[in-house]
């Protein structure tokens, strides 16, 4: 046999061993056997390196390293999941279904939510291109060199499969393995890591691949995403998977009713121990593509799909002091300095008390033993007082009157719930925080700047709002502490590329209270200026889908302060765009505005995610179910016949894809 061949043939009989062992769980060779084989497969490609494949089983010992994981925009957002908490919740969540897609049967995959470290990867033809952690959401880390080492990974897939698509999962860390590497920690005299979920997640930004080969990582598959896939349902996505080599848990269960996926739910809750890794729930998915893509998304998660959280763990701990931070927007949050707690698998010792009705309501005392929880098992809570154990000179806690930053009396508007510091341009963490908000991933992005060097370059005088940072010189921050000549250049560079970040994400970054992404997108699109929205009255921006009163007069507010308008003015002159740029403008029009769309059915010319973008271009609306506000419902193949009632009851015009291209 030729060198090309032999190399070839332990390159597919290597691979399918990994398949068995990792995936099949029912090796079919001794280890010893198989690292044999490796071996010969290593120094065969070390002679030969004419025959080099990225995706040979021999990268999966590791080797490469990244001193910087390079950021890169999903092609597919990745939403967060709403959370459910109880029976009730769900059929909530199922009415709230049934009123979009009418009166139609809908079944849901029950699969369990694994406790690790998302990550989305990409395969073309059939091969690992690459895989880039969640990140925000919008983009993520390229941890492509260090992915390619866990075993469940495929790096070629098997079967019939599509051209491109992205396929999502968590990186978990079996509970046997992470006992093993801590024992070995122990036993070499280093810290224990704390937990799974972490340890996994730490993984994943290792810069030697080979560190994360030695981890023994699995991957463990639930979301299939990507154009014409030729897969009808989330069940049918989860066999294909399994089909194509992917390790997917064989739990997952079709159900027809909140009945079957509450039995489900239960199961896991009690059976959870059992399993290998880690899980805090159950995730509940509409079955049907198409229904999914009736459902949409909101501005943070799929409407089709929903976390059922199991019970939060909960603990005993003292509360030791009560402290108070000061937010961007000077809103005040008291938090609980906690004796440390080992709960939920990490160390607790802050807690927030979100308000002073908070603190009333518990009437929670300095001393006192308090309960605490995981409120959806990622933040803190203090949820009640053991008064049993209660001092007897324990004095009630009264909240503070002065800012604890800058000394301001406190103010508390009707109907709020916390007190705000009114000194808005003198405090020091609402400067900072309005800076550093500024510069975060989904506002202007600023690479080379975090929030430690923007507390530094204010505490040294360099900068006092967000405009300063376009009249920063190397020679200012060189000088700075931990700011080496390579730093100095990348904050310079990021600050310079982030004119190029367009307005509606600008408008988001200058912080005006209540105007979220969401907002913030839809204010742009109407005024598509910083001028035009600096003239518009209270009245006007009321006008305006989805802005209410608070929003407007904020918005009106913050336009009307001299200080802002000055920092406005900066930025424009500084090169910021504060404007729609001009080829964005080309694809906007005002053809449908006024107008309310609700999608529904398959189309043949266009998607229907190209479809609604052509109706929010065009300035239209586009909503989730028929009402008597809705102007045309745009139906394509299998429209629901209770969508078709409802909108012939109301008086709705139907039109066709065709009669709506046409319309355009």
């Amino acid at each position: 046999m030729d060198i090309a061949k032999k190399i070839e043939s332990l390159r597919q009989e290597l691979s399918q061993h990994n398949y068995n062992y990792y995936v099949l769980d029912t090796p079919e060779i001794s280890d010893y056997e198989f690292d044999i084989k490796l071996k010969e497969l290593q120094e065969l490609e070390a002679k030969h390196p004419e025959f080099f494949d990225a995706n040979s089983p021999t990268v999966r010992v590791g080797g490469m390293v990244s001193k910087n994981f390079e950021t890169i925009a999903h092609e597919h957002r990745m939403y967060s999941l709403d959370n459910s908490y109880s029976k009730e919740d769900l059929e909530d969540w199922e009415k709230r279904i049934q009123r979009i897609l009418g009166d139609v049967e809908v079944a849901f995959t029950c699969e369990l939510k694994y406790d690790g470290a998302s990550i989305s990867l990409t395969y073309e033809d059939g091969v690992l291109e690459k895989a880039v952690t969640r990140g925000d959401g919008f983009q993520g880390d390229n941890v492509t060199n260090n992915i390619r080492t866990i075993r469940s990974v495929p790096l070629k897939l098997k079967g019939s499969f599509p051209q491109k698509f992205d396929i999502r999962g968590e990186i978990v860390l079996p509970l046997e393995g992470f006992a093993k590497m801590n024992q070995e920690r122990l036993e070499a005299g280093e810290e224990a890591y704390m937990n799974p979920r972490n340890t996994a997640s730490g993984s994943l930004k290792l810069q030697d691949s080979a560190e994360v080969a030695k981890r023994p990582l699995e991957c463990l598959l639930y979301n299939i995403t990507g154009e014409n896939l030729g897969i009808s349902s989330q069940f049918e996505s989860l066999q294909k998977a399994k089909e194509w080599g992917f390790k997917v848990p064989e739990v997952a269960k079709l159900c027809k009713t909140t009945a079957e996926v509450m039995d489900f739910v239960n199961y896991w809750d009690v059976h959870r121990h059992e399993l290998p890794y880690e899980i805090d729930g159950v995730v509940v998915k509409v079955n049907s593509f198409q229904h999914q893509d009736e459902l949409g998304y909101t501005a943070k998660a799929p409407r089709w799909a929903m976390a059922y959280k199991f019970k939060a763990e909960q603990v005993s701990t003292t509360l030791e002091s009560i402290t108070y931070q000061v937010g961007r927007t000077g809103a005040i949050t008291p938090v609980a300095n906690l004796k440390p707690v080992l709960l939920a698998g990490t160390t607790v010792k802050r807690a927030s008390l979100h308000n002073a009705d908070q603190i009333e309501k518990l009437d929670v005392r300095e001393g006192d033993e308090v309960f605490v929880e995981k409120g959806g098992e990622i933040i803190p809570k203090i949820v009640g007082i053991d008064f049993t154990k209660r001092a007897l000179d324990a004095e009630p806690h009264h909240y503070i009157e002065n800012c604890p930053e800058c000394g301001t009396e406190l103010i508390r508007n009707e109907g709020e719930a916390q007190h705000y510091c009114p000194n808005t341009y003198g405090c020091p963490p609402q400067i900072t925080g309005r800076i550093q908000h500024f510069i975060s991933r989904k506002a202007m992005d600023i690479e080379g700047l975090g929030g430690e060097t923007v507390e530094l370059l204010f505490k040294e005088g360099l900068i006092n709002n967000y405009a300063d940072l376009y009249t920063l010189k190397k020679e200012d921050v060189i000088p700075l502490e931990r700011m080496a000549e390579k730093s100095a250049d990348n904050l310079i560079q990021g600050v310079e590329k982030s004119k190029e970040i367009p307005f509606e994400r600008v408008l988001f970054a200058l912080g005006i209270r209540f105007v979220g992404e969401t907002v913030a997108k839809k204010l742009a699109k109407e005024y598509k200026s910083i001028e035009a929205l600096m003239n518009a009255s209270v009245e006007e921006l009321v006008q305006v889908d989805e802005i209410g009163i608070r929003i407007a007069e904020s918005v009106v507010d913050f336009f009307q302060n001299e200080k802002n308008l000055t920092i406005v003015s900066r930025l424009k002159e500084y090169g910021v765009q504060l404007e729609i740029s001009a080829d964005k403008l080309e694809n906007i029009t005002d053809k449908f505005k006024g107008i309310t769309f609700v999608v529904s059915g398959v189309f043949e010319k266009v998607s229907r995610n190209e479809l609604k973008k052509l109706i929010e271009d065009n300035s239209g609306k586009v909503a989730s179910s028929i009402s008597s506000k809705t102007t045309y419902v745009v139906a394509g193949d299998k429209m629901g016949p209770s969508k078709k009632e409802k909108a012939e009851k109301l008086g709705v015009t139907i039109i066709s894809e065709d009669e709506f291209l046409d319309m355009l």
